[in-house]
C-alpha cells in the first residue's frame, strides 16, 4: 500500500461479512470497521455491541491494524436509550459488563485500533474511543458525558479509561455540568491524538494504519497489552514487566532481522521532523 494512492478496500467474507450494523472492508493487513446507524447517530444498541464484540473476536489472522468510524455525520451519539428499559440490578450489571466484554476485546485485543471521530462523541461513543488506541479528530469533534444530567452513570468502562486520558477531576466537570468538549479541548486534554480538518479524518487514519501495519507484530502487541499493565504496576514490578516483555519483542526472528538491517545502513534513521 502506499499513502499516495487511494487504499483500495474491499468486502470481507466470513462471520464479519454477516454483521449488518457494521459496514466491514479490508485493504491488505488494514481492516475498517464502520459502525452503520446514521439516522441514530450510531448510537450504541445491545445488537450493536453484540457485532462489534463479534468483529474484534473474529478479526483475519493476517491483519495489522484496525480503523473504527461511524457513517454520517457522527462517530457516535453513545447509548440507545431507546433500549434504556427497566432491568432489575442482575440485568443492568450484565448489561454493562457486556459492554466491558466488547470495549476489552478493542484495547486488549490482537492488533491496535485507531478511531476516526467526527461530530458527537458522547456517552458510550466516548468510552468507546477511549478503548482505542489512537484517536483522530476532525474539526467537528465534541466529547461530552451526559450521564449525570440523566440520572445514570457509565458503564462501558469510561470510569477506568477516562481518569487515564483525562484526568478524574475533569470527568468529574463533565459529568456533574454537563460540559462539553470542542475538538481544539479535547485534543488539548488528551483525548484526541490527532487532528484535521473536516472529512480528512479517514485518510489520516489511514495514513497511521499504513506505518502501524508495518511495525513487527509482537511489538505492537508489547505496547497494547504491557504498557497500560505496566502503569498501573509499582515501579519495582514495572521494570521487572518491561525487562521480559523487551527480552520477548527483542528475540523474535523479525526483530533480530530488522536489527540487523539497521546495523547493515539498511533502515532508516530516527530524524528531525
Amino acid at each position: 500500500m502506499s499513502a499516495r494512492q487511494p487504499l483500495n478496500f474491499m468486502p470481507v467474507d466470513g462471520p464479519l461479512a454477516a454483521l449488518d450494523l457494521l459496514q466491514v472492508s479490508r485493504c491488505g493487513p488494514v481492516l475498517q470497521v464502520c459502525l452503520n446507524r446514521p439516522a441514530k447517530r450510531n448510537a450504541l444498541s445491545d445488537a450493536l455491541i453484540r457485532q462489534l464484540h463479534t468483529a474484534f473476536l473474529n478479526l483475519p489472522q493476517d491483519i495489522r491494524v484496525v480503523v473504527l468510524s461511524g457513517a454520517g455525520e457522527h462517530f457516535c451519539a453513545g447509548l440507545d436509550l431507546a433500549e434504556l428499559v427497566e432491568r432489575d440490578i442482575h440485568g443492568a450489571v450484565l448489561h454493562s459488563r457486556s459492554w466491558h466484554a466488547a470495549f476489552e476485546a478493542i484495547q486488549f485485543g490482537t492488533v491496535p485500533v485507531i478511531a476516526v471521530l467526527q461530530g458527537a462523541v458522547v456517552g458510550g461513543g466516548l468510552e468507546l474511543a477511549a478503548a482505542c488506541h489512537l484517536r483522530v479528530a476532525e474539526d467537528s469533534a465534541y466529547f461530552g458525558l451526559p450521564e449525570g444530567q440523566r440520572g445514570i452513570f457509565v458503564g462501558g468502562g469510561g470510569s477506568v479509561r477516562l481518569p487515564r486520558l483525562i484526568g478524574t477531576a475533569r470527568m468529574m466537570d463533565m459529568m456533574l455540568t454537563g460540559r462539553v468538549f470542542d475538538a481544539d479541548e479535547g485534543e488539548r486534554h488528551g483525548i484526541v491524538s490527532y487532528r484535521t480538518a473536516p472529512g480528512g479524518g479517514l485518510a489520516q487514519a489511514l495514513a497511521l494504519a499504513e506505518k502501524i501495519a508495518g511495525n513487527a507484530p509482537m511489538t505492537a502487541f508489547a505496547v497494547m497489552h504491557a504498557l497500560p499493565r505496566i502503569a498501573e504496576q509499582s515501579p519495582a514490578e514495572g521494570l521487572f514487566t518491561e525487562a521480559l516483555m523487551a527480552a520477548v519483542a527483542g528475540n523474535t526472528p523479525e526483530a533480530q532481522g530488522r536489527l540487523k538491517a539497521f546495523l547493515a545502513g539498511k533502515a532508516a534513521k530516527v530524524v528531525k521532523p
